[in-house]
């Protein structure tokens, strides 16, 4: 149980709790959505609320109390350093488009990252009352029940899962979905990352790929992947590269090489 000895055990404790009690909080603005002040970022489809900014600022406080010298990483309110070698990287609502306009494909996503590598991994999906939870040398679970993926399912006979946004020309998307279809394979998108992960290691998709995703959304689903068995592509967190995009590439080991090429094909289109 690498690292259980300086920490990692009660920070996944309190990944836990904090990652039922940000759910609850923000199920709560997701039954109440028809009063929340929904405002627009980059564009028209990328959209944040007060939700996201609360349930964040909860855990960012939460995570004060109890770790004080660990940095902390969100989408909503940026980085605060650190002095004890963890970070917490956090996503406060995955799937913001989908929650404000009422579907339940959204998440609240908490990870912990030590030397540059997730070791934490907490996805709560509150519509559908799914916890899924990793560390380093725990594998993962989905409520509690043990996650192992099955080598058998590949490409061609499951679903994988592909994202998209405008940092990425509508092209390139065609191209990565056209690959996929002409493999044999099939896709789908549900609008979050960091919940196409998490079937990912569930077994529920082969494999997740998006050409340009940040840290608070990928961090949480590769721990759980790693965990129950699959592999995920390198993702840098030194220096700069901590807040800039970068692909997002993970999967069952029975189609990882085959998404890589996918990947690189989509690189040099």
């Amino acid at each position: 149980m690498t690292g259980m000895n300086d920490g990692l055990e009660q920070r996944f404790a309190l990944a836990k709790a904090l990652a039922e009690e940000a759910g609850a909080m923000a199920l709560d603005y997701f039954n109440k959505r028809d009063s929340l002040v929904i405002e627009t970022k980059r564009d028209l489809q990328d959209v944040v609320s007060i939700a996201d900014r609360n349930v964040e600022t909860f855990l960012r406080e939460r995570v004060a109390a109890a770790f004080g010298d660990d940095g902390f990483l969100g989408e909503e309110h940026g980085y605060k350093d650190g002095g004890s070698g963890y970070t917490w990287v956090v996503d406060p609502i995955d799937g913001t488009a989908p929650f404000v306009n009422g579907m339940p494909s959204w998440c609240v996503s908490i990870a912990v990252v030590r030397n540059g590598a997730p070791v934490i991994g907490i996805i709560n999906v509150p519509c559908s009352k799914e916890i899924y939870a990793s560390a380093e040398g725990h594998g993962a679970t989905l409520n509690g029940t043990r996650l192992k993926l099955d080598p058998s399912r590949n490409l061609q006979n499951a679903l994988t899962g592909i994202g998209c946004n405008n940092y990425v020309t509508p092209q390139r998307v065609g191209r990565i979905i056209s690959d996929v279809m002409g493999r044999g394979g099939n896709f789908i998108r549900n609008g979050s990352g960091a919940l196409m992960l998490a079937y990912v290691a569930a077994g529920r998709l082969v494999g997740y790929y998006e050409p340009h995703m940040r840290a608070w959304d990928c961090m949480a689903g590769f721990c759980l992947v790693k965990e129950a068995g699959g592999r995920f592509m390198p993702f840098s967190l030194e220096g700069e590269k901590l807040f800039e995009g970068q692909p997002v590439l993970a999967g069952n080991t029975s189609c990882y090489d085959e998404l890589i090429d996918i990947h690189q094909a989509a690189l040099a289109a």
